[in-house]
């Protein structure tokens, strides 16, 4: 791999991440932690991670178990839930806070994968913009160095093998994330 295209490449790789970690919080029908990654909760006055303050737990496949270290922490975790866009109502027995998820409709399973589909098409797209800012720069480059046509067309070469990798890479996570969404 060329340097100049390592700066396109590290950009690539994050967008891989952000898919990863929307896809994180996209629920299943099984518990999964992930989906209270973004909630926070206000602990003394600073917005803080539900899982720094309480131990979360799966104990069965569709229960999430939320035990917080602090017993006045009950509430505030339960507001936090409450507020978030998760959708599901939390039950709390004044030390447990239980997130119970639904069994998914078929008509909901759908939706989750068109979703799915939508957040891969994104992350392609955004792969596409640094794909073609790689293009701009390396002509840029060509005027200023004194680099042959033959080495800008190369480095070009090399940009679209990067954008093919990584589009491959958006199908197969998308492809995985829609079979689990629709696995019952």
């Amino acid at each position: 791999m060329d340097e100049r295209l390592q700066p396109f490449e590290d950009k690539m790789k994050k967008t891989m991440g952000n898919l990863g970690e929307e896809f994180s919080g996209i629920r299943a029908g099984r518990a999964n932690p992930h989906v209270l990654d973004k909630i926070r909760v206000d602990y003394y006055g600073a917005p803080t991670p539900i899982q720094q303050v309480a131990n979360v737990s799966v104990p069965e496949p569709r229960i999430i178990q939320i035990q917080p270290w602090e017993p006045n922490m009950v509430k505030e975790i339960e507001k936090a839930i409450l507020t978030s866009e998760i959708g599901i109502n939390p039950t709390n027995d004044g030390k447990l806070i239980r997130l119970v998820f639904p069994e998914l409709t078929e008509e909901r399973r759908k939706e989750l994968s068109k979703d799915v589909k939508k957040k891969g098409e994104n992350a392609k797209v955004a792969i596409r913009n640094i794909r073609r800012d790689a293009i701009d720069s390396l002509k840029k480059l060509s005027k200023q160095d004194d680099i042959s046509e033959d080495q800008i067309k190369d480095l070009e070469d090399m940009a679209q093998k990067l954008t093919d990798k990584y589009i491959a890479e958006v199908d197969k996570a998308v492809e995985e994330k829609t079979k689990e969404v629709m696995t019952v």
